[in-house]
């Protein structure tokens, strides 16, 4: 459980991707959480989780259903946690036409830099949050994280590489957090962007 008092409301943008199992998170820790689909029920969240799936199509979705406005101005201000395809839309450089990059957070990327599906794999990574605590940390067709911008701060490494990072209001993982039993992500998603003085709105 994360302390939410009072009662904050986690969006999870359910337009396609690992939506649900981000709900299932969020109900797991004691969070109110809401699939989001529409501009209107923007207007309730405190926060907003952008899930992995298919960046392209996720970019389809979001400007059939004219949401690229209000996702803009959200993620500006709002915390936010974007994890796989999330990640790659919440970045400012995708080197891609095809995928939406709202600018939430400096840094560039390469899509699939992992590899393709046939190379996902998993691996136990270090957060700094966990005091040493391996993390089990899910890569399925995973952006790879180029270089980070200023005001950008690193936040798990897989030997070299960025996976994970932070600004003021963002959290990125190029891996998928929701797949796992643990909940450190989730947590610290929670306790220090979304309930935290500093970040409240």
């Amino acid at each position: 459980m994360v302390a939410v008092k009072p009662m904050k409301t986690v969006g999870v943008l359910a337009l396609q991707g690992d939506f649900d199992k981000h709900l299932r998170v969020l109900s797991s820790l004691g969070v109110k959480g809401l699939p989001v689909r529409n501009e209107s029920e923007f207007a309730s969240l405190d926060a907003l989780i952008i899930p992995g799936g298919e960046s392209t199509t996720m970019t389809h979705l979001i400007k059939e259903n004219d949401l690229e406005p209000v996702l803009r101005k959200f993620v500006k201000t709002k915390p936010v946690m974007g994890t796989c395809a999330g990640l790659i839309l919440l970045a400012n450089q995708t080197k891609s036409e095809k995928v939406l990059g709202l600018g939430a957070i400096d840094l560039n990327l390469e899509r699939n830099g992992f590899g393709r599906q046939l190379h996902s794999f998993s691996s136990d990574i270090s957060l700094d949050f966990t005091n040493g605590t391996p993390f089990h940390a899910i890569f399925i067709r995973a952006p790879k994280i180029l270089n980070l911008g200023e005001g950008v701060v690193p936040l798990a490494m897989l030997s070299d590489e960025v996976v994970m990072a932070r600004n003021s209001n963002v959290i990125v993982a190029s891996f998928h957090p929701e797949l796992t039993d643990n909940r450190s992500i989730h947590k610290y998603f929670i306790n220090q962007l979304v309930v935290s003085e500093e970040n409240s709105n």
